[in-house]
């Protein structure tokens, strides 16, 4: 393997990321010719093939897995080399490369702009998965920063606080429930929902939350983003159970309304992950204080809290970790 190259390994790492030639010739801007003959190329020294297709369909050979683990220890180990030149530099030069979870992305961005305010020499390297992919990824090394609301247990990692994360019964305004106060939780088991997928934190959550009460989710529809969960809960076809900070704009608008539901919202907390031996580079370590110090306060101000308007002060304060 001594006539591979450091250009032919990025490129296997993304044909392997993406198990598509057509996505990883978008995502390094080459054409799809072009990958594939340098993925030739690498197989012609290896010896052997490094990538199967049955179909359609794109699949690593055992030997491929063999190198594109190796091949990403080499790319990572080339990253933290460039990252360490760079902070001879200082902050302003480096790159942040942060994960989110899909939820995080609703909020993320907002601390994301301010720091690179602060920083305008940063490079931002922004990834957004859900919660299967991210652990995957922390899993194989892949991950510098991540945003999550639900940390595993026993990946070596390191999982940090830094504000609070409240979830509710969202529905549409003309919703039987919508006008009415302190509602039973028992009064749920009636309502039809729409749940993330399996193995989603939010749906993990809303399960652990009906099950402690000895009841289950009359789950109708079962959607893998909260996007199209907000969109469906709008017109009628059901209840949510979401993050607040994913429908701020849609209370703030009067499109959705949280219930006021008695013993809601469920309090949780949002994260800032690493793995236990990661090496944060400057950058990754001036942004994980700038969220530390600053995220909690923020995301609890006025105008957060006036996204729960009309379900009178006791509702709001439960909603926002004051009462």
């Amino acid at each position: 393997m001594k006539r591979v190259t450091l250009r032919q390994l990025r490129i296997f790492d993304a044909v392997a990321r993406h198990l598509s030639f057509s996505r990883a010739a978008e995502e390094l801007h080459l054409t799809q010719p072009a990958v594939s003959m340098q993925i030739k190329q690498i197989e012609q020294t290896a010896g052997q093939p490094l990538l199967e297709h049955p179909g359609k369909k794109i699949f690593l050979t055992e030997a491929g897995r063999a190198l594109l683990g190796h091949a990403r220890v080499v790319l990572r180990e080339l990253e933290e080399a460039q990252q360490s030149l760079a902070a001879l530099q200082g902050v302003n030069q480096g790159t942040l490369d942060i994960t989110l979870i899909s939820t995080a992305k609703y909020f993320a961005p907002r601390f994301l702009a301010q720091f690179c305010d602060l920083y305008p020499g940063v490079k931002l390297k922004l990834a957004v998965n859900n919660r299967a992919q991210l652990l995957q990824r922390l899993r194989d090394n892949e991950i510098d920063l991540a945003i999550m609301g639900h940390p595993p247990q026993g990946l070596g990692i390191v999982a940090e606080p830094f504000a609070r994360n409240p979830h509710a019964i969202i529905a549409c305004p003309n919703h039987p429930l919508a006008r009415k106060r302190r509602i039973p939780f028992k009064a749920l088991s009636r309502e039809n929902f729409l749940v993330r997928e399996p193995g989603s934190g939010t749906r993990m959550l809303m399960e652990r939350a009906f099950r402690d009460r000895g009841m289950s989710v009359n789950a109708t529809m079962e959607i893998s983003s909260d996007e199209t969960i907000k969109q469906a809960a709008m017109a009628g076809m059901g209840l949510g159970f979401l993050s607040l900070h994913t429908v701020e704009l849609e209370l703030q608008t009067g499109r959705l309304v949280m219930l006021d539901v008695v013993e809601m919202p469920i309090m949780r907390k949002w994260y800032i992950v690493h793995g236990k031996d990661k090496r944060l580079s400057p950058v990754t370590r001036a942004f994980r204080e700038f969220l530390l110090t600053r995220a909690a306060s923020a995301l609890l101000s006025t105008d957060r809290i006036k996204a729960a308007a009309g379900l009178g002060k006791p509702a709001i304060r439960r909603a926002y970790g004051q009462a």
